[in-house]
């Protein structure tokens, strides 16, 4: 009966082994798919921020060519967009 009972205790640790390493090889894989989602998501995101950099870029220097001798135009421009959000 020892004998049985330690091959029993081997095959039980080599299962329970194998359990925890497919665990962890799963949550491994999981980690990496969720760190490339969010990688992936943040640098769309700093692409977004370089669009909208440049769209302001863009909308000072029409402003500029426009009339440059009213320096309360651009406040006007930056105090709409924050009254919009607020609502």
């Amino acid at each position: 009966m020892d004998g049985h009972d330690a091959e029993n205790t081997k095959q039980s640790t080599a299962d329970m082994t194998a359990f925890v390493q497919n665990l962890l090889q799963q949550m491994q894989s999981r980690f990496q798919t969720m760190s490339e989602s969010i990688i992936s998501k943040i640098d769309e995101m700093g692409n977004r921020i370089d669009e909208l950099e440049q769209s302001i870029n863009d909308l000072r220097a029409e402003m500029g060519q426009e009339g440059s001798a009213s320096p309360s135009a651009p406040l006007k421009t930056r105090e709409e967009p924050k009254s919009a959000e607020d609502s």
